[in-house]
């Protein structure tokens, strides 16, 4: 009987998301609003009903009009047993099949992927990201971040973080990283917005999947005739024999848009609070030991990536005293985990002095974000030398001009016009 329902409901949910393209509609309107609130915030932070819910109900029904059982998890201990539990939890894209996606949308990599195949493209990758390996990108970033403080320098009139900072640090960081030819960044800066932008719709951002993994593919074919010093062409020399064009592309794909635009919208975010807490950019300036603990409550408390990657059951399992099926759909909710009391006290509010507590802001588990200490390290670099550099930089609009981004998985803002003198 519960092999029939699971039929059922794929068979629904093929023909909602059939029915919506063959009528040329948008899939991201017809969403109900409720769905979308662990999508949703007001400035900064979550919208009250995301901690009114974990407060009452840490693992609930999502409504969706798929036809399957899909749970939001907004508890921290909850949410962590989901992401930590990889025996009972799939993160295979062939899942998303039963919802009508198409496997030729498959991205591949590390996120949509369970062992044994995670755990061998994660050991591949794995010691590109160590301190000792990320330790050589030290000076880059450094340059990188003077670069474009220059470049912020030269300009006249407002300058807006978002296109000038806050976005080519990263790229530029990454595209060193992997050996991708810089200039080729302006194009695909986009795409790697657009995959994360739901209100667009689901096909919008698959879309810009595949799109991206077309370039990406195209550049492993170029570092498979001539191996560069990047992350792909060290890939290519050490295991060439071991992994495909198309895994290669794939991983480069997930190193790129997971270290681009999550770092991105960390500095702009970041810089917004730091024009609101002037003691904070003070201390930035001063003290050199501050920004470890400054990173780390940021991280937490915007928890830029607001869900993680959707988990299916593979059995009946359960969860903060509620059972969830073999099959049902379980999303975490990342930007509710890290607001938890559960963490300690206080933690609906920013403490720019807390001591350092853990937080879910990199996933957890076999699934966490392994570019995480990377992106440590820009945020370490550029925060404080934005605010040495510029020490009476502010706002050059009204705070409630301000337009953050609509339903994105990845919170950020779309501009931040600054004024430098």
């Amino acid at each position: 009987m519960a092999g029939l329902r699971t039929q059922l409901r794929s068979w629904v949910a093929r023909r909602y998301v059939a029915r919506i393209r063959k009528k040329g509609l948008d899939s991201g309107s017809f969403v109900p609003k409720a769905a979308l609130m662990p999508l949703t915030r007001t400035g900064l932070d979550p919208v009250p009903e995301l901690a009114q819910l974990r407060e009452r109900e840490p693992v609930s029904r999502l409504p969706l009009p798929f036809g399957v059982n899909v749970w939001l998890v907004t508890g921290y201990q909850e949410s962590k047993a989901v992401l930590g539990d990889a025996k009972r939890f799939s993160n295979d894209f062939t899942n998303l099949e039963r919802l009508g996606i198409a496997a030729a949308n498959n991205p591949g990599g590390l996120g949509f992927t369970d062992p044994p195949d995670h755990t061998r493209l994660r050991r591949l990758l794995t010691p590109e990201f160590t301190m000792r390996r990320l330790a050589r990108l030290t000076p880059e970033i450094t340059a990188i971040v003077e670069q474009r403080l220059d470049a912020m320098a030269a300009a006249t009139g407002p300058v807006d973080v978002v296109q000038e900072f806050a976005m080519p640090i990263p790229s530029l960081v990454i595209s060193e990283l992997l050996g991708v030819p810089y200039d080729e960044r302006g194009d695909f800066q986009q795409l790697s917005v657009a995959r994360f932008d739901l209100f667009s719709g689901v096909d919008a951002s698959l879309g810009a999947m595949s799109e991206s993994l077309a370039y990406l593919h195209e550049v492993v074919r170029r570092q498979r005739e001539s191996p560069g010093d990047g992350l792909l062409g060290a890939l290519i020399k050490e295991h060439g024999d071991e992994i495909t064009d198309r895994e290669l592309a794939e991983l480069a794909d997930g190193v790129l848009t997971g270290g681009f635009e999550t770092t991105a919208s960390m500095l702009a975010l970041g810089t917004l609070v730091l024009l609101q807490d002037p003691a904070a950019a003070r201390r930035l300036r001063e003290e050199d030991d501050a920004v470890t603990g400054f990173v780390e409550e940021l991280l937490r408390y915007l928890t830029v990536v607001q869900v993680a990657f959707p988990r299916f059951a593979r059995e009946d399992v359960e969860i903060g005293g509620t059972t969830i099926a073999k099959g049902d759909v379980v999303v975490c909710s990342l930007s509710g985990a890290n607001r938890d009391d559960a963490l300690g006290p206080g933690m609906e509010q920013l403490d720019l002095e807390r001591h350092p507590t853990s937080h879910l802001a990199f996933g957890h588990g076999v699934h966490r974000c392994i570019g995480a200490e990377l992106a440590r390290m820009e945020l370490r670099q550029a925060y404080p030398a934005l605010v040495r550099r510029f020490p009476n930089i502010r706002l050059a609009i009204a705070p409630e001009d301000l337009e953050f981004r609509r339903a994105s998985i990845v919170y950020g803002l779309e501009s931040l016009p600054v004024l430098l003198d």
